[in-house]
């Protein structure tokens, strides 16, 4: 099984160790499925779009939306990737979500400009990070305080306004250290909105602070305090509205007049204080940690008559034609249920809570021993007030109908969680096995101020899982491992709901020595209960909307493979090369009905929705001693949008997408780096999906150039 972060401190250079330390083994040799993007391949793809960066990893899925990454759909092993609220997710091993319990959807997700390494956990390796361990975890791992005077700036700009400002400064004495860091990253957007020269765009931006004090430096038990603070903000012209396939093959980068009010707006404030406490054998990391963020998306609801979704499914028809009129602003409204309905959905969420990690390494006669022990204590807490008013397409504009504002939610959701794990890696010569067992303990709160109603909810979870690494030569290994996955139902839920609980599986087989890895690994989960909840972003609407769709049982099951090489022929010149290859199938086993549209009327051997057959990723660079080019490739097969068996409609299926980039750099000094970019050479452009209002594209080609100092 794999931690989230490594036995080792910062090592005396000031840079993270990324060939790390997991429970006390190597990355190379752990039983269990870990992969770590590292500085240099994180560096080397100029990569902004979380889904593109992660998509290197088999196993990793992703669902596109909005062609930047702002709110990426991530899933691992077959789970759903609705906004990753399958997926744990960390930053520096600390929950990042915006109530990960009580609403997992993923609306924030950090710039990943600012990570120096990603760690994606599969397999047994689960059971260390929750609360959703399913399909495993992804922690971001950001800039270490540096040891000794330290000065960067990355400034690029691009196509469709395209702009990147990166920059900071850190410094340390023997007992205390600083570090800044902030970015601005902004675009004018690549879509048009029928006649309107609004942007489509957006502009992030993130500021972070760290401040390392060492209470006591030396001696068999050194302590050290650090204070992170963290503010981030957006404003993004986003949309759900999509467009009818007929319309998106004339022009996939258009907008509807309708959409043109749409727009996404919130700031998030991060606060972390942490004491580490190291001995000869023991470290021990608590954190106290807060996160707030509010955030208020005006948007396109739908009409008063019918659904946006059915209109655009067939907007040729004689009842659906004058809608679809009204939507690009062609027709007038006239009647009430031609009324657009548009409002902001606000939502104040919570996070917070405090966590402990001891690490303990032992000897005990042949055996040694390198154990982790963890508890944390969560609250975290979702308020929604939703809110619409009616607007009237008159002459292709938008205008306020002037009636009463509807306020169509107004509920909070809270939760309070206590997790446990504890994990052991028992070494014995060349057989590494590592059990563990993770406990939720959780008590939730749904308030429905509308209704008048509240509803609590109770429930334990025991999650044991082990893993076991055997090498056959220094270089060669096998690993296998089973363990219980969860996924706790949101508050609120009938007693009928249960959570979402599965026993997966996997075996495989690891070659590792210095500059290449190939790695195979089959999984296989077998759901008692698949679980998803309904949101707007997957097409679900009014009192359906974050109610769990219970889908019973179900598998999952595929094969992983992953290659990396770099070859040296000499001369000062290296060519590396990466692949990464998943095939998976999915099948629900029983009937049900759902109102969740992604599901709808399912028939055992179906399906599961958004989820790739086949995914490849594959890159090849040369580099030499100043300079480096890389070419890199992504095949996204196509994928059925609700749930179903044999060949996929053409009204519920993705395209399949083959991208291919280019990067390359030079030094042109010692501390400076020219480079460009190019995103999706071929400008190739599918239906990413049709949630949940009609078709949406990838993003088109896309040049960048930029500049890189680094003192």
């Amino acid at each position: 099984m794999a931690s989230d972060a490594p036995v080792a401190e910062t090592p005396p250079a000031g840079s993270r160790k990324f060939e790390s330390v997991v429970v006390g083994t190597s990355e190379a040799k752990t039983s269990g499925s870990i992969h770590i993007l590292k500085p240099e391949k994180l560096q080397r793809y100029e990569l902004d779009d979380p889904q593109a960066i992660l998509q290197s990893v088999p196993g990793v899925y992703g669902r596109g939306e909005d062609g930047f990454g702002l709110r990426p759909n991530l899933g691992l092993r077959g789970v759903n990737p609705d906004r990753s609220k399958k997926v744990t997710l960390l930053e520096d091993g600390i929950l990042f979500g915006p109530a990960p319990y009580s609403a997992p959807a993923a609306y924030y997700f950090p710039l990943m400009t600012r990570m120096q390494s990603v760690r994606v956990l599969k397999g047994p390796s689960s059971v260390q990070q929750g609360p959703q361990t399913v399909g495993g975890s992804v922690d971001l791992i950001t800039r270490d305080i540096p040891a000794q005077e330290s000065f960067g700036l990355d400034v690029a700009g691009g196509q469709y306004l395209y702009g990147k400002a990166h920059g900071y400064f850190g410094a340390s004495t023997e007992r205390a250290g600083f570090l800044i860091e902030g970015i601005h990253l902004r675009s004018s957007g690549f879509k048009d909105i029928d006649n309107s020269d609004a942007s489509t765009g957006f502009h992030r931006n993130e500021w972070m602070a760290k401040v390392r004090y060492r209470l006591v430096p030396d001696g068999e038990l050194r302590q050290t305090l650090q204070l992170k603070l963290g503010y981030s903000d957006e404003g993004s012209n986003e949309t759900y509205l999509g467009l009818s396939d007929a319309d998106f093959a004339d022009a996939p980068l258009r907008r509807y007049k309708a959409s043109q009010f749409d727009h996404m707006q919130w700031h998030r404030t991060q606060a972390v204080l942490s004491h580490v406490l190291e001995g000869r054998d023991v470290a021990v990391t608590t954190s106290l940690y807060r996160q707030d963020l509010d955030r208020t998306w005006r948007k396109v609801n739908g009409f008063r008559g019918t659904s946006i979704a059915d209109v655009l499914a067939d907007p040729t028809s004689a009842r659906n034609a004058i809608y679809y009129g009204v939507l690009t602003g062609e027709l007038d409204s006239s009647t009430p249920g031609e009324t657009i309905l548009i409002g902001p959905n606000h939502r104040v969420f919570v996070s917070q809570g405090l966590q402990s990690v001891a690490r303990w390494t032992a000897t005990t006669g042949p055996l040694s021993h390198n154990a982790e022990f963890g508890v944390r204590y969560h609250y975290d807490s979702i308020d929604r007030r939703h809110t619409q008013d009616g607007f009237l397409m008159v002459g292709g504009e938008l205008v306020a109908e002037g009636g009463e504002t509807e306020v169509t939610a107004d509920n909070k959701d809270s939760t309070h969680a206590l997790a446990l794990h504890a994990t052991d890696a028992i070494a014995w010569g060349p057989l590494v096995v590592t059990p563990g067992v993770r406990l939720e303990i959780i008590r939730s709160r749904s308030a429905d101020k509308l209704a008048g109603t509240e509803d609590h909810g109770s429930l334990e979870a025991l999650m044991p899982g082990v893993g076991v690494y055997g090498a056959l030569t220094p270089s060669l290994g096998l690993f296998a491992g089973t363990y219980r996955g969860f996924s706790p139902p949101a508050p609120g839920q009938p007693q009928a709901v249960s959570a979402e609980k599965s026993l997966n599986s996997e075996a495989g087989a690891r070659w590792s020595r210095r500059g290449e890895r190939f790695e195979v690994v089959g999984f296989f989960n077998d759901y008692s209960n698949l679980t998803d909840v309904c949101t707007f972003s997957n097409g679900c609407l009014d009192d359906n909307l974050d109610r769990q769709v219970d889908a019973g049982e179900a598998h999952i099951y595929g094969l992983e493979a992953f290659a990396e090489k770099t070859f040296r022929p000499g001369g000062g010149i290296t060519f590396p090369l990466t692949v990464a290859y998943t095939f998976t199938r999915t099948k629900l086993l029983e009937d049900f009905r759902s109102s969740d549209p992604q599901f709808g009327n399912v028939q055992a051997g179906d399906e599961l929705p958004y989820v790739p057959r086949h995914q490849l990723f594959a890159s090849l660079g040369v580099e030499g001693a100043r300079w480096g080019a890389f070419i890199s490739t992504t095949y996204l097969a196509s994928m059925r949008e609700e749930a179903g068996q044999g060949e996929i409609p053409e009204g519920v299926k993705t395209g399949a997408l083959l991208t291919f980039d280019v990067n390359a750099s030079w030094n042109v000094t010692r501390w400076g780096q020219l480079y460009v970019s190019g995103r999706n050479l071929l400008d190739e452009a599918v239906i990413v999906g049709r949630r949940p209002y009609g078709a949406r594209p990838n993003a088109p080609r896309t040049l960048i150039g930029g500049f890189k100092i680094q003192l």
